[in-house]
């Protein structure tokens, strides 16, 4: 059993997804804007070029509309594709053939379109508002697409290669503060077994409350969980993973139990994937709810490129636990004493964040 599984980065698991997927189907392509360059976009793509050859892994011109309107007509001649975009931002370009032909194409013509667009999100470091944005209500607001957002390593592998292999256009979106960051993958990759699209995880039981997060804020939220609990507050947690299809119904179940909802979100809380969850929770789970549910996202504001003006903007562990003090109503100030504060500097994740740029 200790042999199962092995330790290695996010990056690390893309890139064995991607590996594994092109041994399987030998008329699988990548490509996409830096995918051959030296850091091989974040080391997600290193190597691929010269295991499988330049006919199947290339790099194209930044031309993201073009990009993705060749994925889509690859995909009409049953050939799948990984179309790679280092930032979410530069793919708003290709909108047109994403919503209007990959999501539609299926409804339309009753013809698969099995093509996977991985896309990179974050923010820090002088990003600003062009370069930081997650936007990944957006596409789940779209029907025919389906929206992963992984938050560590081994989801990262599982669900790539089950985006691959899925018969329907795949959004699959990666928040560059976790590629660097390590956990267990299991070292035999079987496609049976793998972790289907649209399923939660509870990753912490709690009975309390309800924390509801993805991407990176699954961590934020452990860590906070974990701090509470040394003052016998239990909170459950689960990870999305899928923004479309959601598991709802593990979300419910939860809510059944602890009575009480926060959910997190990467995004700005405008018409966040968080309000939908909100929305649903205040519809199907009234008479359940001891309070109303709670969320806490980014501002609506473009993200500041100032160092300066960064500060306090991400949402940290002391956020996540003065937002469930404050709904379950305890008031105690040594629980806030000792919880983990912004990092230094405040614009990553923490210390160990050695980032892309």
């Amino acid at each position: 059993m200790r042999n199962k599984y092995k330790i290695i980065s996010m990056s690390n698991a893309i890139n064995e997804a991607l590996d594994f997927s092109m041994k399987k189907d030998k008329d699988m392509l990548c490509f996409g804007l830096g995918t051959t360059d030296p850091k091989g976009i974040f080391s997600t793509t290193i190597n691929l070029e010269k295991k499988f050859g330049k006919q199947r892994v290339f790099d194209v011109p930044a031309s993201e509309n073009a990009l993705t309107g060749i994925s889509v007509g690859l995909s009409l001649e049953k050939i799948r594709s990984v179309v790679s975009h280092q930032r979410l931002d530069f793919f708003l370009l290709a909108m047109d053939q994403l919503v209007n032909n990959a999501a539609k194409w299926y409804f339309t013509f009753n013809q698969p379109v099995p093509i996977t667009i991985r896309l990179i999100i974050g923010r820090g470091w002088g990003q600003g508002p062009t370069h930081s944005q997650n936007l990944q209500s957006w596409f789940a607001h779209i029907p025919g697409l389906k929206v992963i957002i992984p938050s560590n390593p081994n989801d990262a592998k599982d669900l790539l290669i089950s985006s691959i292999f899925d018969p329907n256009p795949v959004i699959f979106i990666e928040h560059r503060w976790l590629h660097e960051m390590k956990g267990k993958v299991e070292k035999n990759t079987v496609l049976k077994k793998l972790n289907k699209i649209g399923r939660c995880k509870v990753i912490e039981k709690g009975k309390d409350l309800t924390v509801v997060s993805s991407s990176y804020l699954v961590h934020e939220a452990r860590i906070a969980i974990k701090h509470l609990r040394k003052f016998n507050i239990n909170c459950e947690l689960i990870d999305i993973k899928s923004i479309q299809p959601l598991d709802w119904s593990t979300i419910k179940k939860s809510i059944k139990k602890s009575r009480h909802l926060l959910v997190l979100d990467t995004g700005n809380s405008n018409l966040s994937f968080a309000s939908e969850i909100i929305s649903l929770a205040s519809i199907e789970m009234f008479k359940f709810l001891k309070k109303p549910p709670v969320k806490l996202a980014m501002p609506d504001i473009p993200e500041p490129a100032s160092y300066g003006l960064t500060k306090g903007l991400f949402i940290r562990p002391i956020n996540i636990v003065k937002k469930i003090l404050d709904i379950l109503n305890i008031k105690n100030k040594n629980i806030l004493k000792s919880v983990q504060k912004e990092p230094n500097p405040h614009d990553i994740p923490g210390t160990w964040f050695k980032g892309p740029f």
